[in-house]
């Protein structure tokens, strides 16, 4: 079963560490990104630059405007797809990232993949 595994934070904090502290942070989560890409589980996972680069098209108006579409105390910074076995798998690689990653929350969703015109699998609650 294939997850996102969408990690919050606060840009503002996150976005000030200084090179050193973010590069000793993103040490330890390699130690876990290399266990889990080791065993297969770990799939494409990506970080977001700041809100402040983003664009929103509000599509009701056909508005676009700069910057996230909602004011949040935490941001999404990234997130990570894994294939687990279930949910407690899920929960698991999740955590180890809690462990080494400070402040911020994460959020598990079940994902599916889409191709057009192929039959698409239901996953998740049913």
């Amino acid at each position: 079963m294939m997850y996102a595994v969408l990690c919050y934070n606060s840009e503002e904090t996150v976005f000030s560490w200084t090179k050193d502290e973010d590069d000793a942070v993103m040490a330890k989560l390699q130690t876990v990104h290399d266990r889990w890409e080791k065993a297969g589980k770990l799939k494409p996972s990506l970080r977001l630059l700041p809100t402040t680069a983003a664009t929103t098209l509000h599509k009701a108006r056909d508005l676009v405007v700069d910057g996230p579409y909602a004011e949040t105390k935490e941001q999404l910074l990234g997130f990570y797809i894994v294939d687990v076995d279930d949910l407690d798998e899920g929960l698991k690689f999740t955590r180890e990232l809690a462990a080494v990653n400070p402040g911020g929350a994460y959020e598990l969703r079940p994902v599916m993949l889409y191709y057009p015109g192929a039959p698409v699998e239901k996953t998740g609650p049913q």
